[in-house]
Parts: C-alpha cells; structure tokens; sequence
C-alpha cells in the first residue's frame, strides 16, 4: 500500500495468472532468451579473456617487458651502466644484457631459419622463465667459448638433433678471403632444448652463451645488442619506456612489449569486440520477445486501462506500468543469466574436462594446439557491461508497447466490453 500506484499495478500484473496462456509463455521465453545471451556473453568473454591471459603470459615468458637497444650498428656498450642505471626505478625487478640475430641451422640434409639470443645464464632468470621451460639440459650448461646451443622444442625436431649432437650454424656476416666471399659457418654441440609453449618461439629460437654470439655477430669491446627489463607490474612498460626516452642520453631506443606485439594483441581486441556485438544480437533478439509480448497484454488488458483512464490515471501513468513489467521481466533475465554466466566462467577448468570424459572426445588436442585447456578469467567490468546493455535492451523493448497503452483511448476500449 505504500508503493506507487503504478509499481503496485504492475507488479499486480506480473505475478497475476494471465487467461491468454501464450502470453505466459512468450514471457518464460522472453526471461530465459536474455538469460542464455547473458549468460553466453560472461562465459565467452571469460574463456576469450583467459586466452589472451595465457598468451600473453608465455610471450612474456621470452620477451622483456622493456626492452633499451642501441641506435649504432655497434651496439650497446655499456649495459652494465644503463643496468644500473635502470635499476633505481621502482617497478624495475631485473635487468640481463642479450644479443640477437639471425642465422640458419643444419643438420645433414635438414636446415631450418633461427633467431639467435646470446644471454648470460646467470642474469637471464631475472627477466624471463626460459629456465623453468627447459626440457631437456639448463641455462649454466652454456659456457663461453663452450659453443653450445639450446634449442626451441620444435626447432630440435625439425632439424632431428637432441642434446649432444652438432649442428652447423651459418650466420648473414660473410668471410672476404682470397677465393672470394665465404659465409661464416660453425659448429654448435646442442646441450638442452626448451618449450615455451608458442611455435613462434619452440620452432624458431636458439640460445647461445652472450660471449659466444658476441663473437658470431662480430660484436666489438663487450657490446651487446641491449638490455632488457623485468617490472612488477607489465602495463607499467608504456609508461616507463617514455620516461626513460626522457632521461637517457641520445643514442638509446626503448620499446617495450606492447608495440613488440601491438597487431597480436589488436587482433585479440578485436575479436573479443566482435564476439560481443554477436552475442548482444542474442539479448536484442530475446528483448524483441519483450515487445511482443507486451504488446498482447496490451490488447489483452484495454478494458483494465480503460477503467483506470476513467479513475484518474494519467496516460504517463499507463505507460509506466506497461514500462515496469517489461524491465522487471527484463531484470530478472539479466539476473537468472548473470548467475548462471558467472558460475559457468568460474568452473570452466572443472566442467570441460568432465565433458570430455562424458563424451570421450577432446576439444582442444593437446598434439594440435598449444593451449589444450580452456582457460578462464572472469572480469567484474565485462560482467557490469553485460548487465548495462541486457538492461538497455530491456528498457527500450517496452516503449513501444507502453507508448501504445498510453494512447488508449476509454471510450473505444468499452465499447464492446
């Protein structure tokens, strides 16, 4: 009795037990259309946000957060300076020095194209997990002057080598002797390989002792190719990198892992975006429901309005009813699909497997796909935007309808009556 009068009203309708049985049902069909798009979009946007999670967690398992590079051919000289010198910044965990380049393997009649990273077993831990990836051997099993190589996973298959067999390496810097231009060749004794779980990396990357590829590239008085560092917190390394831009002398470049990457992650961006609009089309649908069903109960309640139009109610005030059951329809949707979307995105690791068991089938195979798990990161944002648009949705669905009941006029609806 303390509610207004058309909250009471429509709530009156809501819970009454309609004569027309099919309105009811376009109702249930209405709340469970929004639920299901609600519930598909938390799902799918989690499982979408685990993805790129999980990928982007192994890309940085190899790539430094910032990366501080010399603008000379001859490299970066003094590393252990700009080490230091880095090191005074807060989000700053670890710093290791790296040389790169390119080269091409063999072994007898299998040859294949590598990038080549010369580090410092002792540093490189500081700023990336190759230590932890490693199948077979460890970082300290390269030594300077040892000439041994470690080998991605997928690298050491395609060329049919595992640790203690040689393989050839032939670099781009070529050798001026009497007989004319000879390129650079030299045998490297494989003593590990690793597994990083990207085939950019497993079927492409080998790496040498720093000393050892410093040699191989030509590298003068210590230089290096740059120096990479580790942070805290990795989306700090857009910022930092325009810091140090800043501070450091003329000479250095700084990147860092956002533009190293930039079109993979547009690409996952992207596709969450288009995933979205999608998925929205399943509430809009469902929300198209609402209106229809509205606009029965219009038709179906002309003589209620009409009695109401005569007792003082203001067409404002029809249109509110009509708009509340609707958006309380609509509401309870966007609620029934937001529990159920949220439960399905937490227990996504328990609840594929145990499909697969059911059905004895696989759907991400391991000796297919590097991920072989569906990974699952819920974020209360996305979940806040669901229930935003299923609600919009919701909300519009009743204007039409509501507009329509306003415009009810009480003679003619008593006419027949």
């Amino acid at each position: 009795m303390f509610k207004p009068l058309e909250i009471f009203v429509a709530l009156r309708y809501t819970r009454a037990k309609r004569r027309n049985h099919f309105i009811s049902f376009i109702s249930l069909i209405s709340m469970l259309g929004i639920a299901l798009g609600v519930a598909a979009l938390i799902t799918v946007l989690s499982v979408m946000n685990g993805f790129e999670k999980e990928l982007r967690a192994r890309i940085l398992g190899v790539v430094a957060h910032t990366t501080i590079s010399g603008v000379e051919n001859g490299g970066l000289r003094d590393w252990k300076a700009v080490a230091a010198f880095t090191g005074r910044y807060p989000h700053v965990t670890g710093a290791a020095p790296y040389v790169d380049g390119e080269g091409m393997l063999s072994n007898g009649s299998q040859v294949s194209g590598t990038l080549i990273r010369g580090i410092l077993p002792g540093e490189e831990p500081k700023v990336s997990d190759l230590g932890s990836k490693m199948l077979e051997g460890h970082l300290g099993d390269l030594k300077p002057g040892g000439f041994g190589i470690i080998l991605g996973k997928e690298l050491a298959r395609n060329l049919g080598v595992g640790v203690g067999d040689k393989v050839t390496l032939l670099t781009p810097q070529a050798n001026v002797t009497p007989v004319g231009i000879l390129p650079r060749l030299k045998r490297f004794t494989v003593v590990g390989t690793f597994e990083i779980g990207m085939y950019e990396y497993d079927s492409a990357m080998a790496l040498l002792h720093l000393d050892d590829a410093a040699k191989l590239m030509r590298m003068k008085d210590g230089a290096v190719s740059g120096v990479r560092l580790k942070l805290d917190d990795m989306f700090v390394a857009p910022r930092l990198s325009q810091q140090l831009a800043l501070e450091l002398p003329v000479g250095y470049m700084i990147s860092d892992w956002t533009r190293q990457h930039v079109n993979f992650f547009r690409a996952i961006q992207m596709e969450k975006t288009v995933m979205f609009i999608i998925l929205t089309a399943i509430v809009a649908v469902a929300a198209f429901n609402i209106v229809s069903m509205l606009v029965m109960m219009v038709s179906d309640k002309r003589a209620d309005i009409a009695i109401l139009r005569t007792l003082g109610a203001t067409p404002a005030s029809i249109m509110v009813i009509f708009m509340v059951q609707g958006t309380l329809l609509g509401m309870a949707g966007t609620l029934l699909g937001t529990a159920g979307g949220v439960s399905l995105a937490l227990n996504v690791d328990t609840l594929v497997p145990a499909i697969e068991r059911l059905f004895g089938m696989q759907f991400l195979a391991a000796d297919v796909y590097y991920i072989s798990e569906l990974p699952s990161e819920m974020r209360i944002s996305d979940v806040v935007k669901i229930n935003v648009v299923s609600f919009l949705f919701s909300f519009l669905a009743t204007m039409y309808p509501a507009l329509r009941a306003a415009r009810t006029q009480p003679a003619e609806a008593l006419r027949y009556e």
